[in-house]
């Protein structure tokens, strides 16, 4: 009979372990534009859409506002975003991008060639790894 609780047998010890090597990888290129993994993930929602809530970029990142706050009030503090109450509604806060968070996503482009290049593999690799981890989170292009 097949043991399944083998370590070797595990879907998630791969994936977690993965995760780990790839962050610690990313480290030293995000230290030279001083922002931390998930400060970074938030700037890149930020740059592809100018201004979100704070539950939009939760959804994108899947992310509670318990975890994203102490994160935006961070990058509020380094003068990368702005956090204000909604007009229209004040229970939501809307994040934005001031000029010098604009200006670091210039800084910010070598970094995913870098990393590709780091890891030794291809963009296909990337995409069909991307595939597959997409349809296990039931994310959606």
């Amino acid at each position: 009979m097949e043991d399944y609780l083998k370590l070797d047998k595990q879907l998630c010890f791969p994936i977690y372990a993965l995760s780990r090597e790839v962050i610690q990888r990313y480290r030293p290129l995000l230290d030279e534009i001083d922002l931390t993994y998930p400060q970074y993930l938030v700037l890149m929602v930020l740059w592809e859409h100018q201004q979100q809530t704070v539950n939009q970029i939760g959804g994108k990142l899947l992310l509670d506002s318990g975890t994203l706050t102490p994160l935006l009030k961070r990058l509020e503090q380094k003068q990368l975003v702005i956090r204000q109450r909604s007009k229209t509604d004040e229970r939501v806060v809307e994040i934005s991008l001031t000029d010098e968070g604009k200006q670091l996503r210039t800084k910010a482009e070598q970094i995913p060639l870098k990393l590709i290049q780091e890891l030794g593999i291809s963009l296909e690799e990337i995409t069909v790894m991307k595939n597959i981890i997409n349809k296990l989170l039931k994310i959606k292009k």
